[in-house]
């Protein structure tokens, strides 16, 4: 059994919008306040970042048209004796899924933080990088 860092990236709609700072603020704002009333504070939630694709450098993933914004979160949670990199993945959808219904979830990184707790609850004990 091992510990895992596992990263999300998760589609937010934004409504009635025309600026990208004002989305991405309510964006990240809406997915912490839905991850803290399903009790899931211990997950990281920032805006991702999407590399440009003339220079290379990253910049904020979130685009506007008709009013309307798509912005990439980044969503990253600790998830304690898991199995393999794969099972980790699969609690860490589960943990922010159930919250975060309706949205797009897709698993971008699993590294490896160390050896798990052999007397731990494995899915039960997801909880915060930091």
């Amino acid at each position: 059994m091992s510990n895992y860092l596992v990263a999300m990236e998760a589609a937010w709609l934004v409504r009635d919008v025309d600026d990208i700072d004002d989305a991405i603020g309510v964006a990240v704002s809406e997915a912490g306040k839905r991850l803290n009333d399903q009790d899931k504070e211990y997950v990281e939630v920032e805006v991702g970042a999407t590399p440009c694709p003339a220079c290379g450098e990253p910049f904020d993933s979130a685009f506007i048209a008709a009013d309307t914004a798509l912005v990439g979160l980044l969503l990253e949670i600790d998830v304690f004796n898991a199995d393999s990199e794969e099972h980790a993945s699969r609690i860490a959808k589960s943990e922010v899924g159930g919250a975060l219904r309706d949205v797009p979830l897709s698993v971008i990184e699993v590294v490896e933080t160390g050896e798990g707790d052999e007397e731990g609850d494995e899915e039960t004990q997801a909880h915060s990088h930091g």
